[in-house]
């Protein structure tokens, strides 16, 4: 149990170089996010297909099949246009930050529950942080995603590295306690015989 925590950690310091350097190049890593996603859709298109195949006397085969054609179609286009899919998903994210952040605002206003004040701070930031990106699209998508991806990289890795860490330390106070245990059962065994 123990080496399997050790794996997790090394998977965090893994993830967490990765973050780092994605953070160092976005550029790389907008384009090899984009090209993971069209890859990752072929291959869910592909196994979508066989699935639907499978499944031919059903009703849901003829979604299946549409399903698995659109998610295959998709897969195509991003691995072919990476930076044209860069843009648009940049441009919608920046379409998310700024309607989350209006309604934020909007809800907080109208409730004015117990954390008004975070939640307008969260909305404003919100807004700020849309107009920053659309301000600056297209130039931005190409570096905004490969930022998001790299920061979820580098905080998924640290939250391995402490799993990994902890579950080690977990382990072994566990083993420590055990051992007095072990050793006053062992005893008592002797003292009967």
């Amino acid at each position: 149990m123990r080496r399997g925590f050790g794996w997790l950690a090394a998977l965090g310091v893994v993830l967490v170089l990765a973050g780092l350097v994605g953070l160092a190049y976005t550029a790389f890593a907008t384009l090899t996010s984009m090209l993971l996603f069209g890859w990752l859709l072929l291959l869910g298109g592909l196994v979508g297909l066989l699935h639907a195949v499978q499944s031919r006397g059903t009703n849901f085969f003829w979604l299946g099949v549409v399903v698995a054609a659109l998610n295959l179609a998709a897969g195509i286009v991003v691995i072919r246009h990476p930076e044209g899919t860069a843009e648009a998903l940049t441009m919608f994210a920046a379409l998310l930050f700024l309607t989350g952040g209006v309604f934020r605002l909007v809800g907080g206003l109208v409730v004015r529950g117990q954390y008004l004040g975070w939640t307008l701070v969260q909305g404003a930031f919100g807004i700020l942080l849309g107009v920053l990106v659309l301000g600056n699209w297209p130039e931005s998508s190409r570096y905004v995603l490969g930022c998001f991806f790299s920061l979820a990289l580098l905080f998924d890795g640290l939250g391995l590295l402490a799993t990994g860490l902890g579950g080690r330390r977990i382990v072994r106070l566990v083993q420590q306690a055990e051992e007095p245990l072990k050793e006053d059962s062992l005893g008592r065994d002797q003292s009967e015989n």
